[in-house]
């Protein structure tokens, strides 16, 4: 019989560890719309990053929602191939940063282009240690930034709030030595759970294929996969009132199995994060973050039950 452990890794702590923003926010005159989230891509993509995908919010905004508020609603979701190698071979449950979001928006209203990223701080307290590696995966996101958006102002969002919940939501599940054909089924339930609940999958990663230079080298890992998730309603909704929050999505869950352990693990940064980092607090917001991250651990409960 498969054993599920739920793991819900709440990381406390007194008011000082959020002394500070845990987004960087870039802000440059974008009048006449020089600078694009295709320029951005481009200077991501050469800087060493993976582009795993580069997705345009407003006409799906149009198209569910009949309306936008934005120019420009783009989510762009990248990882420094070098460095998150390194940092997943050390630490797997950092893959949840595999890849990492970053926002790219402007209102209509609004002669600026904004851009938001996590900081490295941020990304050490939602997986709960430290690593010298955040801070150069984040050196190289401000250095192409920089690069992209000559003359931007950088500042850090406001102080985050104390989280009102886990950050992180892992499952486990026991397997033996049939762990090929437990991978199958879980995959096969977890894909299939997502369009039912409205979740749909901007990209799937194989990227233990990746990890082992397509098969060439050995890996710790026997399979290593992320899905970048994202829920329509929730974008739209937070996006109203704290844009800079398109930074979490789409939200990316790890599935991985160590060579050598019984287990599969499961595990994606939980709505806590966005609530707390980008101060949401509308109550639509809320509601349709709270719906997203009861409807994603039904999900996954359901497929290791």
């Amino acid at each position: 019989m498969k054993k599920i452990i739920l793991g819900l890794c709440l990381i406390l702590g007194i008011n000082s560890l959020y002394a500070k923003g845990d987004l960087y926010i870039f802000d440059i005159e974008n009048k006449e719309g020089k600078y694009t989230p295709k320029l951005i891509e481009k200077a991501f993509e050469n800087n060493g990053y993976y582009i795993s995908a580069n997705s345009e919010m407003n006409q799906p905004f149009m198209i569910q929602f009949k309306e936008t508020s934005f120019k420009v609603f783009t989510l762009l979701t990248i990882f420094h191939e070098e460095l998150s190698e390194k940092l997943v071979l050390k630490h797997p449950k950092a893959g949840i940063f595999v890849p990492a979001g970053v926002g790219i928006y402007q209102s209509k209203d609004d002669d600026f282009l904004h851009v938001s990223i996590l900081t490295a701080e941020a990304q050490e307290k939602i997986v709960g240690f430290k690593d010298s590696l955040f801070h150069q995966i984040e050196k190289k996101n401000l250095e192409t930034l920089k690069k992209a958006l000559p003359g931007a102002k950088m500042h850090l969002s406001e102080q985050a709030m104390n989280p009102t919940g886990p950050l992180v939501t892992s499952f486990e599940v026991e397997t033996d030595e049939d762990w090929e054909e437990m991978k199958e089924e879980l995959a096969m339930v977890i894909e299939d759970g997502f369009k039912p609940f409205g979740f749909v999958m901007s990209n799937y990663t194989e990227y233990n294929y990746m990890l082992s230079k397509e098969e060439t080298i050995d890996t710790p890992f026997d399979f290593y996969d992320t899905y970048s998730i994202c829920k329509l309603k929730v974008i739209y909704t937070v996006s109203k009132t704290r844009p800079e929050a398109a930074a979490f999505a789409p939200c990316t869950m790890i599935f991985y199995k160590k060579k050598g352990e019984d287990k599969i693990v499961m595990g994606f940064p939980a709505v806590y994060n966005w609530m707390s980092s980008a101060h949401v607090t509308d109550d639509k917001a809320k509601a349709a973050l709270m719906k997203a991250q009861k409807d994603f651990e039904t999900i996954l409960r359901e497929a290791t039950e």
